[in-house]
């Protein structure tokens, strides 16, 4: 039986990768703020697939929790076989702005993924084998912000780790979601009511082909064809388009100090 630890386990997309990994018979590892989001998360899923789920209650921007969560992740003794760097937020800082919330975006997106993954690689590599799933975003091809560029490092830093880990039996994947169905967006104050319907995916679909991606060792992950098609266009498009997309984006973004 393989044990998965997901980070940002009790909300959307982790927490859609929490369940699916549940319900396929995978014991959990889940990591998360909210220590009592995650016991009712742990609780349910435990109760409703008959898997074993463990918690660690951990604020990733913290560098004292993120080492503690590597720790587990690097355990001989209870291994894990499948880790899901996927907590984050979005921002809603501008690149003037005061670098509190800069902080906070680098240490739970890249410095966490790159912790974690490291930890995880080693292990795995010794055991011979073992998946690493990072969760970047389709954004990673624009210029929005800090987030675009954070998510753009998890995209080259998982496509790098994946080349040192050829041959090991260890695989790494970065997954890039576009729009997905979660409560991220209010969170982060981004007006969504200009998004075609179209383009909108439900997390359970983005967190199903990702898990198929990962099992068969790809490296990039872009789940439906509206995204690899979005990812192709962006990928060819001329960069001062590119840029112009992206500050149209940008503006549909709603700042609570403003």
């Amino acid at each position: 039986m393989a044990t998965a630890l997901v980070t940002g386990a009790t909300a959307g997309i982790g927490a859609a990768f929490a369940r699916q990994l549940a319900a396929r018979g995978d014991d959990l590892v889940l990591v998360a703020r909210d220590a009592e989001r995650l016991a009712t998360t742990a609780e349910q899923l435990g109760r409703a697939h008959g898997v074993r789920v463990e918690t660690l209650t951990a604020d990733l921007a913290d560098a004292d929790d993120r080492h503690r969560v590597a720790e587990r992740v690097a355990s001989a003794e209870q291994p894990i076989d499948l880790l899901v760097n996927n907590a984050g937020f979005g921002p809603t800082a501008s690149l003037l702005d005061d670098l509190g919330e800069h902080d906070r975006l680098w240490a739970v997106m890249g410095e966490s993924v790159i912790v974690l993954s490291n930890a995880a690689a080693r292990a795995m590599r010794a055991r011979g084998h073992g998946r690493i799933l990072n969760v970047a975003s389709l954004s990673a091809w624009i210029t929005q912000g800090e987030y675009s560029a954070v998510k753009s490092y998890v995209k080259l830093y998982t496509e790098a780790l994946a080349g040192e880990l050829r041959g090991t039996g260890v695989t790494a994947t970065a997954l890039c979601p576009g729009w997905v169905r979660t409560e991220f967006h209010s969170r982060a104050e981004i007006q969504t009511s200009a998004i075609p319907a179209a383009l909108w995916v439900d997390a359970d679909r983005c967190v199903r082909e990702a898990l198929a991606h990962a099992d068969a060792g790809r490296v990039i992950s872009l789940p439906t064809k509206r995204w690899k098609a979005q990812a192709i266009a962006l990928q060819l498009a001329p960069r001062p388009l590119v840029r112009a997309v992206s500050s149209a984006l940008g503006r549909s973004r709603t700042r609570s100090n403003h």
